[in-house]
């Protein structure tokens, strides 16, 4: 098959598209014609500097397409099933996979980090992880929502419990797992203040649903939030940035406030000033992905049209290193997809 692999980690000029072995599959996986891939900033980290990644690696959290092939003890799916895959691999047998808390696993990995994604023409998974794609649905919008979704219903729903009429500060919401929140914290009753990067993303985070974008580039954040809440400040603050916001986001919570966060695309190393967060009585939640409820959930809401996976451009899989450079240069909204 076809793919795109890189021998060792670095810049965008490790990536090579070539040929590389076909996937061989065990009792209880299945084995899927890649269709769509989406791109997330996983990919980016497993590329240049996450350890502990096996050599050569694949890439690649989100995908869809059909299955070629079933395990002998597969059950429930057929060959030629339209399928999406939740990219959180988890045990089933340990005990917080027992208790539901699966993204809790003691051997919880991601698609495309621990193991080979879908960064090629085939890739093979649990067939549990895999989930039919209803009509309603085409390859592309099923690539483009698991990961971002599951992340942000589990931070904003199963995390930080967000309630209608609550205030929810959302960074970055022209990213994947931005726009997803904002939409998600729509239909959970809150209002929601974004915040995006240049001025050409303001009114599409509108469009989702946000009451207010602030352009970072032109305005201060704790300055309008404070402003639109008449002092007071948010309920939640949905982080996934890391420094670059980390002080704002601290700034802008009213007392009593929850801070959730999924990421640290700026850097992993942020400050916390413990007299400030004790005496506004904060509560600091740290979130992964999400558990195989949360994707079951998430998965109903997107095929009945009631959550939109935003799309922002595709690639020829062989063109994965442009793929990647637009999203580290931050100039897209939505989820960005690579097609073998």
């Amino acid at each position: 098959m076809k793919a795109v692999r890189f021998h060792q980690q670095g810049g965008l000029d490790v990536l090579r598209y070539e040929d590389a072995p076909d996937r061989v599959i065990a009792d209880h996986d299945v084995l899927i014609r890649v269709r769509a891939c989406a791109l997330n900033h996983l990919d980016i980290w497993v590329r240049s500097s996450l350890p502990g990644i096996k050599l050569p690696h694949i890439s690649g959290s989100d995908v869809s397409g059909d299955i070629v092939a079933v395990g002998a003890a597969v059950e429930g799916l057929k060959v030629g099933d339209r399928v999406t895959v939740n990219p959180a691999l988890s045990c089933g047998g340990c005990e917080f996979c027992e208790a539901g808390d699966d993204n809790l696993c003691v051997s919880f990995d991601i698609l495309g980090r621990g193991c080979d994604g879908g960064y090629a023409e085939l890739v093979k998974v649990p067939a549990r992880n895999a989930a039919l794609i209803p009509d309603s649905l085409s390859y592309e919008q099923a690539a483009a929502f698991p990961l971002v979704f599951l992340t942000s219903w589990h931070m904003l729903v199963s995390r930080a419990k967000l309630a209608p009429g609550e205030t929810v500060l959302i960074h970055a919401a022209g990213s994947g797992v931005g726009s997803a929140a904002v939409q998600i914290a729509k239909l959970c009753g809150a209002q929601v203040i974004a915040t995006v990067g240049i001025k050409e993303k303001v009114e599409k985070a509108k469009e989702l649903g946000a009451d207010h974008v602030i352009d970072r580039t032109e305005q201060d954040t704790v300055a309008v939030v404070q402003q639109t809440t008449g002092g007071r400040g948010v309920d939640v603050v949905f982080e996934h940035v890391g420094p670059e916001t980390w002080r704002d986001s601290m700034r802008c919570l009213a007392k009593g406030g929850r801070l959730v966060t999924c990421g640290a695309t700026t850097g992993p190393t942020v400050e916390v000033d413990l007299r400030f967060m004790f005496s506004r009585q904060f509560t600091l939640l740290g979130s992964m992905m999400g558990t195989r409820a949360d994707f079951r959930r998430v998965a109903d809401l997107v095929g009945r049209r009631v959550l939109k996976p935003v799309i922002d451009c595709t690639f020829p899989l062989k063109e994965a290193i442009e793929a990647q450079r637009r999203m580290e240069s931050r100039n897209f909204f939505g989820k960005i997809l690579l097609l073998p």
